[in-house]
């Protein structure tokens, strides 16, 4: 089904970026393996991709009118970790916020004729800048962050920017130093499992000086590390019973191997993925996998650089679709021009094709909703024409 010798060109309609309408700023485009849309089809859901570099929150999904690929894009300062909670919200760590998303539409309605899902932020936190990295939601429904600039897992405070709640045992200090670059977060039973950090260096930016081979996971129960000798490590993600995670500096996904006697894992690369990778979810047998190009320093000098040039590969930015059990890459979605790092992602289940709604635009203003029990008439929601 992958399609992978064809592309087809999508169009983007939605909340435009504003920078994008610039004259001088190069275009943007998409393309995709000819199998995705019947892909998402087939599995009944659509995704959901954060890029801190472009400022955009993007949805991946299935046009009605078209039958094609429709790839919505919302303008969000700085988004970073995306949770899909249990309620069906989308819970996003973006700048300096924490922003819940809760989607307004009845399975009767539809927004501009053909969203059948319209994420609509009605709790927005500000925390203030903590450079917020993976996020998930716990039990009780309340998010839990990496909080990356304090080198700790954190929930939110109705007086603080944060409240902590867990701390490597290597960190020493709740401290305003981003020391280990704690960035994973890996969610069990409503509560955090396991966490990813690209070392376990106690001093303020220890860990540029580790990102080689210094990653590591840790087991918050126990606070124990689980694998180490790792390169960037993203994304740890539990998955039918395994630990799932990104080497990115090695461009692998893989899972971590663990003794059923307890004690330290290794890693078990299962495919390789042209990019820096960030940003992981599952659904059934299939993985989707985050692409980031390298063009930073930070990301630059890795084992990553000599396994491109032994595939004779460009790195590009983009999500691959990857069947666990052939181990390969089935389906892709790829991004060109000046958009070039994502980091996280999600899968949203039983919707063709959703959008979401900026906080602070004028159709957060405009989008009224009241209860069902209320509502007499079906209505459609019509929102400002797209920007493309």
């Amino acid at each position: 089904m992958g399609g992978s010798d064809s592309r087809e060109a999508v169009t983007s309609p939605g909340q435009g970026d504003d920078a994008a309408a610039e004259s001088d700023v190069p275009e943007t485009s998409y393309s995709m393996s000819a199998g995705l849309v019947a892909k998402l089809r087939a599995l009944d859901i659509a995704l959901a991709v954060t890029s801190y570099q472009s400022n955009l929150l993007y949805f991946i999904g299935r046009n009605p009118a078209t039958g094609g690929l429709n790839v919505h894009q919302t303008s969000i300062l700085r988004p970073m970790g995306l949770a899909h909670g249990p309620d069906g919200s989308l819970v996003l760590a973006a700048g300096f916020h924490l922003i819940r998303f809760v989607n307004t539409l009845e399975p009767d309605q539809r927004a501009n004729r053909i969203f059948d899902a319209c994420y609509v932020p009605r709790t927005v936190h500000i925390t203030g800048e903590l450079d917020a990295h993976d996020v998930g939601v716990d039990a009780a429904g309340r998010p839990v962050f990496v909080n990356t600039r304090y080198n700790c897992l954190a929930t939110l405070s109705a007086r603080y920017s944060f409240e902590e709640q867990w701390r490597p045992p290597f960190i020493s200090a709740l401290v305003d130093e981003d020391r280990c670059h704690l960035n994973g977060l890996a969610m069990k039973d409503g509560e955090p499992a396991y966490v990813t950090a690209v070392s376990r260096s106690d001093t303020i930016d220890g860990w540029r000086d580790r990102r080689a081979d210094g990653g590591v996971v840790v087991d918050v129960r126990t606070g124990e590390i689980v694998c180490d000798g790792l390169s960037m490590p993203h994304s740890p993600r539990l998955h039918r019973g395994a630990l799932w995670l990104l080497n990115a500096g090695t461009g692998e996904l893989g899972f971590v191997e663990l003794p059923k006697g307890g004690g330290k894992g290794r890693f078990e690369p299962v495919v390789f993925c042209p990019g820096f990778l960030r940003g992981l979810a599952f659904h059934g047998r299939y993985a989707f996998v985050g692409l980031s190009k390298p063009r930073y320093k930070r990301f630059e000098g890795l084992a990553l650089d000599q396994r491109l040039a032994a595939a004779d590969s460009e790195p590009w930015c983009g999500v691959q679709v990857i069947d666990l059990e052939t181990r390969s890459c089935v389906d892709w979605f790829r991004i060109d021009g000046p958009v070039s790092e994502l980091y996280d992602l999600a899968v949203v289940p039983g919707f063709a094709c959703p959008m979401a709604v900026s906080p602070g635009s004028p159709e957060a203003a405009s989008v009224v909703s009241h209860a069902p029990a209320a509502r007499r008439n079906r209505r459609i929601y019509r929102l400002a024409e797209p920007q493309v």
